[in-house]
């Protein structure tokens, strides 16, 4: 049983904190040996019971499992090193590695027992979640930013309007030119890519922004706008109005949505019941 601790510990380390047991920080290591715990108590209830025995793992998912856990490492010496430190030997994770799989496989077989999913179970789901297959208003929108940092020489209140008001006359005289200038005198790291911000609904920007920019026309540019960090161009490339998906467009979405909920449901109803027959 040492080496399947010795095991869990490892990809629970891995899968929450991205590094090996030996690297955790006390607060991880506490986290570690608390999930791994009561994950160990429940897979020791599943592995008991009579589905278990019916179990039968192929041959080549062994070998796959030991493979995609080598493939998190950058190196054989790394990969060794790292179980060796977690207190394993390559027989000690080939057990517990198909101990892993026999415990996937159980609950696999019990998700399996789940009713279809039928064309009417879709229907429902689709008319009583309706919001869910709303897409609101939204736009696609570049901008041009100008700081405003009065301890800083030309960057100073008077001068960042100076310049934005300079930057939006020649954007009237030549819209097409807005990707350019963004590039060039804007101070948002959207500059890289000439000043676009990309899709947004409302509830994403400074409120000062979302005003002025969810009452632009496609093609339109703004006025100049201040938010809490300067003085912002914004140019409207597209907007999107409100629509509704068609549930021909999401009848699939809504399937494997509702197969994945049931096994959930299934599993979960199924460990519950191990832990009361024990008790």
């Amino acid at each position: 049983m040492s080496e399947v601790n010795s095991y869990l510990r490892l990809k629970l380390s891995q899968e929450l904190f991205h590094k090996p047991p030996a690297m955790l920080e006390p607060v991880e290591r506490q986290r570690v040996d608390t999930v791994a715990a009561r994950q160990m108590s429940i897979e020791q209830r599943i592995l008991s019971s009579t589905e278990a025995a019916q179990v039968v793992l192929p041959a080549s998912s062994l070998s796959q499992a030991l493979a995609e856990v080598r493939g998190r490492y950058a190196s054989d010496d790394e990969f060794l090193a790292d179980i060796e430190s977690s207190g394993l030997d390559q027989d000690g994770l080939m057990n517990a590695i198909e101990r892993d799989l026999k415990f996937d496989a159980i609950l696999d077989g019990v998700a399996s027992r789940i009713v279809d999913v039928s064309e009417t179970d879709i229907e429902i789901f689709y008319l009583m979640h309706r919001e869910k297959f709303r897409r609101p208003e939204n736009r696609t929108l570049r901008h041009i930013l100008v700081t405003i940092n009065d301890s800083l020489k030309g960057n100073d209140r008077a001068s960042a309007r100076r310049k934005i008001d300079n930057v939006r006359a020649r954007l009237l005289k030549s819209p097409h030119r807005f990707a350019e200038l963004a590039e060039r005198y804007s101070e948002c790291t959207t500059a890289l890519n000439g000043g676009l911000l990309g899709t947004v609904e409302k509830g994403q920007l400074f409120p000062e922004l979302e005003k002025t920019a969810f009452s632009l026309a496609a093609g339109e540019l703004s006025r100049v706008v201040e938010s809490p960090i300067g003085f912002h161009l914004i140019h409207c490339v597209a907007v999107e109005s409100p629509s509704e998906q068609p549930l021909s467009s999401v009848r699939e979405k809504i399937r494997t949505h509702l197969v994945e909920s049931r096994r959930r449901a299934a599993q979960k109803e199924w460990i519950a019941s191990l832990f009361k027959q024990a008790a």
